[in-house]
């Protein structure tokens, strides 16, 4: 505040105020270089962070990290918490020992006795603003989809980015398919980031791409492992960097382990 007039920052570049509408428009066609250049660099500062997780999370009930392979976790519709395979299949043969009615691992809720049902949880969900299933694939997906992803759910962003590749439900449109996927990269997803580093590479920025590609494979990422392995056999890349990023993928993939998970696993394959 400056004799008592309140001062509005650029929303862009947050680096200049200006004391009024007027003022700043004045000042734009002086300011526009800049303010581009700052902005940009904001981003990239936001965009090229290190996530301290993928977008999966913890399970609720081991707290392990969630696998990035999805036919190892369910969600469920009750509470929305994603499970891990070795919770949930601890969980069953509790039940089956025991001789309990089926109930959620995390929240005790009776299992849904019909698709119907199981619908109808979900909905509950969705009316509480719960992003885990806003981010569903029932009817009228897109509009559920943007509003998981105005509450933050990485894995919204990640699908609608989809919706405007493919021209589903909505018109192709390349620039909300990358915004979509940055906002789902910095929100921890290793998939949209590595897609987003595809985009740089196509566009014949390999150094931004191959940063992107050691973020997600930091996250456990085989896509971008594959990836640097190709950059790195073409002379691409630092070997000490390349060392560091497999042993962190490498790190990341032990973390998702472990004896009950694995003998889910075992028991999935009989």
């Amino acid at each position: 505040m400056v004799d008592d007039i309140i001062l509005k920052t650029c929303t862009a570049c947050k680096s200049v105020r200006y004391c009024s509408i007027k003022c700043q428009k004045e000042h734009r066609s002086q300011h526009k270089r800049a303010c581009k250049k700052r902005a940009a660099e904001l981003h990239d500062e936001i965009l090229f962070k290190q996530p301290e997780s993928s977008h999966e999370g913890d399970c609720p009930i081991c707290f392990l990290p969630i696998s990035l392979d999805n036919k190892k976790s369910t969600i469920k519709s009750c509470c929305s918490k994603t499970i891990c395979e070795g919770c949930y299949h601890s969980n069953e043969e509790r039940m089956f020992e025991e001789s309990l009615e089926p109930t959620c691992p995390f929240c005790r809720h009776p299992a849904p006795e019909s698709e119907e049902e199981e619908g109808q949880n979900i909905m509950k969900r969705v009316k509480a603003n719960d992003p885990a299933c806003c981010n569903g694939g029932y009817d009228d997906a897109f509009r559920y989809e943007n509003k998981a992803a105005a509450l933050g759910d990485a894995g919204a962003h990640f699908l609608l980015a989809r919706f405007y590749h493919e021209g589903k439900c909505v018109e192709k449109d390349g620039k909300k398919e990358l915004y979509h996927l940055e906002q789902a990269a910095i929100g921890g997803h290793p998939k949209a980031r590595y897609n987003v580093g595809c985009e740089d590479k196509k566009n014949g920025r390999m150094d931004r791409a191959m940063k992107h590609w050691i973020i997600a494979a930091t996250l456990g990422c085989d896509d971008s492992i594959d990836a640097l392995k190709v950059c790195f056999r073409a002379g691409i890349g630092n070997k000490d960097d390349f060392a560091a990023t497999l042993r962190a993928h490498q790190a990341a993939v032990e973390a998702t382990k472990s004896p009950q998970r694995e003998a889910a696993e075992e028991a999935r394959k009989e």
